[in-house]
């Protein structure tokens, strides 16, 4: 071995290393990369959802939190002339269900429930339940217009998927005295008879709505936007709420009373032409109409036409003043009380002989007004039916309103023309025949008849309008009183300190072939005398009884009705009335 031999290496020793740099370095680029990408991913979803895509998820958000409640237009109030509340609104609720809720929810496993529930609605249980057997509908009326208290005991049942929805109702506070006038509403209070479906469109609103944003407990945090509705107008009529219930009272009595098949009133202000008191019997209960027959619920004053019989003989003598062929004092000759006009007889009850235009209308002669009539050219006196409201609407507007029935003819026969002076021959409605009699007091002016006083806003109106002379019709208005004192085929219509002016009507009704034995029955008047005020027409339908003159049925309870009036209104007595012009005059009458 060579003594210069190098040792050998020496190797180290220790533990090897296993991570170069190369490795830690790409681990690190990957950690940074994925976070990068994370936010970079993040960043990129919210801006896609803030920018480019927000309504989906603002549309998701706000159906979970935003409500839109509707805020409820009640329909509007329908007072008298005074303010007296005829209609109002009062707030009630509506019971509904969502069948897909019920079934989702367990709702019809809820059996003592759902029969607790039949029991204060007084409904059948399985009734109540196969209305909610459909799972895919999602709405479903259970009961409309139900009371508050009945509303709280369903809400107090919480039976899933059963719910309460606000509503109005419409109450009557006078019942059946203004039932056939104002009418009624619907189950949606929507007008369908009467007042309440002439001015429907008036008395409806529009409802209101407001957006509010709730929490997770259902509970309102925000009111997000307001809408505004708009408000239900309010009617005011020309009634007056006092001589309606007399007036209906009064008329109620007298149907029991006389056995009649119906009775009718119209109370109207001379000068305005303001229906102040229509009423009509039978009637029913506005506010309960379960068992009501619709012939309870026609307004028979304006719908109901019936041949007036003698309560139309004013217009024979007006017509004959009017036209000149008589004067005030003239005399007539009824002798022998009888006369043949074509082969038909004409006749009084008695001769009555010659007779005063006044004792024509006492006496109530259809000989008189026949030769009153026949003494005037045929257009003139169908004219004069016209010119004084007859056979044309009487301005009311009323829903169902009748203009009469009257056949014009080109010829006409003595005996027609006749007949017709003595109200045969045409049909009248009694609000016509009040108009009529409105127009003789109202010394020869023709008034449309009222029922709204804002009427100005809502219907044309016509124009009042002189149709006879005023010295003629006074001079038949004064005519007039005879027929209420002695003598006169009324006395049972005189209102004691008032001078009453009026005529009876007493006519058959017609039927197929000629007249039966019912009757018609009628009395129209003014008072008081001195200074025209009021008109009253009573019609009794039908009577029953022994008495079936106009006399004996509609002149007592035209006397009652009137003189009510005449007190409700404070208007003095006649005699009163006198004393007070001569004194504001300056004379003196001796007391």
């Amino acid at each position: 071995m060579s003594l210069f031999t190098l040792p050998a290496k020496k190797t180290k020793t220790g533990a090897k290393q296993n991570v170069t740099p190369s490795l830690v370095q790409w681990r690190f680029v990957l950690v940074i990369a994925l976070v990068v990408s994370v936010f970079t991913g993040l960043g990129v979803r919210a801006a896609y959802i803030q920018v480019i895509a927000p309504d989906n998820l603002i549309q998701q958000g706000d159906s979970r939190t935003m409500r839109t409640r509707n805020m409820p237009a009640y329909r509007g109030i329908i007072t008298d002339r005074n303010g007296v509340e005829l209609a109002v609104s009062v707030p009630v609720r509506a019971i509904y269900a969502d069948p897909k809720i019920i079934h989702e929810q367990g709702g019809l496993e809820q059996r003592e429930r759902w029969e607790a529930l039949a029991d204060v609605l007084g409904r059948d249980v399985e009734s109540l339940r196969s209305k909610v057997q459909n799972p895919k509908r999602r709405f479903v009326y259970l009961q409309r217009q139900v009371s508050p208290a009945m509303a709280d005991y369903v809400a107090k049942l919480a039976i899933p998927g059963i719910y309460l929805r606000r509503e109005s109702r419409r109450y009557y506070p006078n019942g059946e005295v203004t039932a056939q006038l104002i009418g009624i509403t619907d189950v949606d209070d929507t007008g369908i008879e009467g007042l309440e479906r002439l001015y429907n469109d008036w008395l409806t609103g529009t409802p209101g709505s407001k957006v509010i944003r709730r929490d997770a407990k259902g509970r309102q945090v925000e009111i997000l936007k307001t809408t505004d509705g708009e408000k239900a107008g309010d009617l005011t009529l020309t009634i007056d709420q006092r001589i309606q219930a007399l007036a209906y009272r009064e008329i109620k009595e007298a149907m029991l009373y006389y056995q009649a098949a119906s009775a009718s009133a119209i109370v109207v202000d001379v000068h305005s032409g303001d229906i102040l008191a229509m009423v009509n019997a039978p009637s029913f209960n506005p506010n309960d109409r379960s068992n009501v027959s619709p012939h309870r619920m026609r307004n028979r004053v304006i719908t109901d036409a019936f041949e007036p019989g003698s309560s139309l003989k004013p217009i024979a003598v007006l017509s004959a003043l009017e036209f000149g062929s008589v004067k005030v004092d003239d005399v007539i000759d009824t002798n022998p009380g009888w006369m043949r006009l074509g082969g038909s007889l004409v006749k009084d009850h008695r001769n009555l002989g010659k007779l005063t235009l006044e004792e024509i209308i006492q006496h109530s002669s259809n000989m008189g007004t026949s030769k009153l009539a026949l003494g005037v050219p045929k257009p003139f006196l169908l004219d004069t039916y016209y010119n004084m409201g007859l056979m044309s609407d009487t301005g009311t507007n009323l829903p169902g309103e009748s203009n009469g029935l009257f056949h014009e003819r080109s010829r006409w026969s003595d005996f027609e023309l006749a007949t017709l002076s003595f109200g045969y021959g045409i049909s009248v409605t009694t609000a016509q025949l009040a108009r009529m009699y409105a127009t003789i007091a109202n010394g020869g002016i023709s008034m449309p008849l009222n029922i709204v006083k804002n009427t100005q806003n809502l219907t044309y109106q016509a124009e009042p309008q002189r149709v006879v002379s005023e010295k003629n019709a006074k001079a038949v208005l004064a005519m007039l009183e005879s027929v209420t004192q002695r003598g006169g085929t009324a006395t049972k219509a005189a209102v004691p300190g008032y001078r009453v002016g009026g005529k009876t009507g007493t006519s058959r009704k017609a039927i197929a072939g000629g007249y039966g034995d019912e009757y018609v029955n009628i009395f129209a008047g003014v008072a008081p005398l001195t200074d025209p005020q009021i008109v009253t027409v009573v019609l009794i339908n039908e009577p029953g009884g022994d008495l079936y003159h106009g006399g004996d049925t509609a002149a007592p309870v035209f006397s009652a009705i009137t003189g009510g009036a005449l007190q409700l209104l404070n208007i003095l007595p006649d005699d009163k009335q006198v004393t007070s012009t001569t004194w504001l005059n300056g004379g003196r009458d001796g007391s």
